[in-house]
């Protein structure tokens, strides 16, 4: 007897990333550049804070909300870089991804919409179909890989509920330009539109500080922000993040996460507020250091590609070769033992996503695997 589910999640399907690792891994010496998770080790002191917190019996459950210590050290760290919040306004999270499903899920209502600037994160459809809601997509290839006042315009209507914002962008590494911020601003100011800031790689931008709406008092009442411990401090397997939103909307958010999850783990917030000390710039300048390597492998091979100026990733343009990227991505895991991940995965077709964040054998490797592929096309 089949007893009927949810209809909501019946579109759902399994992550792609995670569909063409698992491929890769099951293809003995293939290099796999396909996870955006730094190969590096968490920094020590971020480890030793977490078993200086067990040793102490810090096991116990946290506050909903999370601790007032790291509540506090996220509130002073985003207001030193221009986003000012109190710590009543910060809910820790497990993750980026359990902040923008409590997020979405709490403030999408069935039938509403969110726009997506596109190639994108597929998370963010997957959220609004579970609540019932529709993705709009922002078609943003033809434009340099920016928003347009006029695209963005004619994507917004009467049920447009929030648009996401991810810069440094997964996939592309691109970062919205201050033209582009503009054009949002001018787009959602005075509307009842969430801007949806998805911060994290933030951190990983390779000039000075990214621009970011979150930083403008005019929007703060229209602002959640989404950060994660993952990508900077090389904590992926912590799961921990946090979210910022004004008040009126974390009395309803804070239930929500409560109810999903009561609290992130106490000692693994002890953990959190050591990273918010650490400097991840070393780690950003092996990234620099990778993307100059691929970036400039990739123009050898006559590839075009917007350039990636944060993250740790590049998105060449293969749709010359006459083959969908899945097809591309599969054939080259089968018959060159690299794997990538299609840009169909992202909404744009004609694109392949590498990800630079593995050993400089493996990127070198891999990319004379790709190159002898590409040219047997």
């Amino acid at each position: 007897m089949n007893i009927s589910m949810n209809r909501n999640l019946t579109p759902l399907r399994r992550s792609p990333i995670r569909v063409y690792t698992n491929l890769a891994r099951q293809t003995p010496g293939c290099v796999m550049l396909t996870i955006g998770e730094p190969d590096f080790d968490t920094p020590r002191p971020i480890v030793d804070a977490a078993a200086a917190a067990l040793a102490a019996g810090r096991t116990h459950y946290a506050p909903n909300q999370g601790t007032e210590v790291l509540r506090r050290a996220a509130a002073d760290f985003e207001t030193a870089r221009g986003h000012v919040v109190t710590p009543e306004q910060v809910l820790i999270t497990l993750g980026a991804c359990q902040g923008l499903f409590t997020a979405l899920l709490g403030i999408l209502n069935p039938g509403e919409e969110i726009i997506v600037p596109t190639p994108g994160f597929g998370l963010y459809e997957t959220i609004a179909t579970v609540a019932g809601a529709e993705t709009v997509p922002l078609d943003v290839t033809k434009t340099d890989f920016q928003i347009t006042r006029q695209a963005l315009e004619a994507a917004i209507t009467p049920r447009t509920k929030a648009i996401v914002l991810n810069s440094p962008c997964n996939p592309t590494g691109v970062v919205l330009s201050r033209e582009s911020l503009a054009a949002v601003k001018a787009a959602v100011l005075g509307r009842p539109i969430f801007l949806i800031c998805d911060n994290v790689y933030n951190a990983l931008c390779y000039g000075t500080q990214c621009p970011d709406l979150s930083l403008d008092p005019e929007l703060r009442d229209q602002v959640i922000l989404c950060q994660s411990f993952s990508k900077p401090y090389a904590m992926t397997g912590w799961r921990v993040g946090y979210l910022t939103c004004p008040d009126y909307v974390m009395d309803r958010l804070l239930l929500l996460s409560a109810a999903q999850i009561t609290a992130v783990p106490t000692f693994i917030q002890d953990a959190a507020v050591a990273a918010l000390a650490v400097d991840p710039s070393p780690m950003r300048e092996v990234y620099a250091r990778r993307r100059a390597y691929v970036t400039g492998r990739l123009r050898a091979m006559g590839l075009t590609f917007p350039e990636p100026e944060g993250a740790f990733y590049v998105f060449p343009r293969i749709g010359e070769f006459g083959l969908d990227s899945a097809t591309v991505c599969t054939r080259m895991i089968r018959e060159a033992r690299v794997a990538a991940v299609p840009g169909s995965c992202f909404g744009a077709e004609g694109y392949l996503r590498l990800s630079y964040c593995c050993a400089d054998r493996d990127l070198e490797a891999g990319l004379d695997r790709m190159e002898t592929f590409l040219g047997s096309l």
